[in-house]
């Protein structure tokens, strides 16, 4: 169950790190409180799968996944450039968190 709710708290770490862009420097309401509820369910959901995971473990996953998503969502939404280097990099951050994942 933890690592369900790390699963969820990486997905809305996706959510608020997106939600940044389209806030408009916190100028524009709706997606401005959908950004911060995102953040705040986020470290809520992070702070309960670290009742029973690793913190070490549990927060090198939950940024992985945010950051693996955001990158792959800034691609496809923003037209953000798709270089071997980058996606390279992307895949040790997924190695990284299969690994950590398997010691855990």
């Amino acid at each position: 169950m933890a690592w369900f709710l790390l699963l969820l708290a990486g997905i809305l770490e996706i959510g608020w790190a997106i939600g940044l862009k389209y806030t408009e420097g916190f100028t524009r309401l709706t997606p401005t409180v959908l950004t911060v509820g995102s953040m705040i369910l986020s470290i809520t959901l992070l702070g309960l799968a670290v009742r029973t995971l690793p913190l070490g473990t549990a927060y090198a996953v939950w940024t992985g996944i945010g950051t693996v998503g955001t990158v792959i969502l800034g691609i496809f939404l923003f037209t953000e450039p798709a270089t071997f280097v980058r996606l390279g990099c992307i895949a040790l951050i997924v190695s990284g968190i299969a690994g950590l994942k398997l010691a855990a």
